[in-house]
């Protein structure tokens, strides 16, 4: 495989595909690289706990995989739909030798939040590491006066209340030494018209993540936040209407692969990221960010 990241992974002519949302790995085309067969751990986690929301696909399932091969336990949440692709990610984090934990959790239920937390004090005794990476959205091409009321509260709940609510539930828990990693965006700096909401969403967690990171700092908890460009992952099929384009707007010309995003998460929650806090990472294939 190339590393001239332009061709590293191949500029795809994607086919027009459609999902029911929140959309599942099997049915892409072309299949996403979570790192399978490419991510090699280092002991960076050795022996850490995380806790990772969105973990049954995508980028989440990336990171779980990079997590496990770096030496730490998992346990991450998915939807019920999405029983099948958890199960993999299970498989990948037990193939590594790490323990896996899939737990059904709607991140928009503050109940179900706090017995999620409770679930990996009661797995693990602690939580090292804390990903809110779990995400809604849905694009609406002809504007503002197609988001429902129903639609906004769905992103907001899901990629803010569930972000606010496991943060402060999980805090107690989180020893000095340990991080939390939200996942933003592109779209917070450079919203799409079509993704108002979710942009909207995005442009939040950039300001909690760096107002957060001040206000856990004398704990010697960091906080800081990835923001990914466009990524082939199951949300894509499953919430844009035309998928053909996808990525090719990015200076690189392509959609990252979930894969590509999992070092970054690696990295802020390693040692080695022992002074950044309060930081948004970047990894948006070209595109410049504030």
């Amino acid at each position: 495989m190339s590393d001239n990241p332009v061709d590293k992974h191949p500029r795809p002519d994607l086919p027009q595909q459609d999902q029911e949302h929140p959309g599942w790995t099997g049915p892409m085309d072309p299949p996403p690289d979570h790192g399978e067969d490419s991510y090699e751990g280092c002991g960076l986690l050795q022996d850490r706990k995380a806790l990772v929301t969105g973990g049954d696909s995508g980028i989440g399932r990336a990171v779980a995989l990079s997590y496990a091969r770096e030496g730490a336990d998992v346990l991450f949440t998915h939807l019920p739909e999405e029983t099948d692709d958890a199960a993999e990610t299970a498989r990948l984090v037990e193939e590594a030798g790490r323990k896996a934990v899939a737990v059904e959790c709607d991140i928009r239920e503050e109940d179900q939040c706090r017995r999620l937390v409770e679930r990996a004090v009661e797995e693990f005794g602690r939580i090292d590491v804390l990903v809110n990476n779990a995400a809604y959205q849905m694009s609406q091409p002809d504007g503002i006066g197609e988001i429902s009321t129903e639609q906004f509260d769905r992103v907001m709940r899901t990629n803010l209340y569930g972000m606010f609510w496991l943060c402060k539930m999980a805090l107690p828990y989180i020893p000095a030494g340990g991080s939390i990693i939200n996942t933003t965006s592109v779209q917070a700096y450079k919203p799409s018209p079509h993704l108002l909401d979710y942009a909207t969403s995005k442009g939040a967690i950039v300001t909690f993540t760096q107002g957060l990171a001040q206000m856990v700092a004398d704990d010697g908890i960091r906080v800081n936040a990835v923001a990914p460009g466009p990524v082939w992952t199951p949300l894509i099929p499953a919430t844009m209407p035309d998928t053909t384009e996808f990525g090719k707007q990015a200076p690189l010309g392509r959609p990252a692969q979930p894969a590509e995003m999992a070092p970054a998460y690696v990295f802020l929650a390693s040692s080695r990221a022992g002074f950044i806090t309060a930081e948004i990472l970047n990894a948006t294939g070209g595109t410049p960010l504030p």
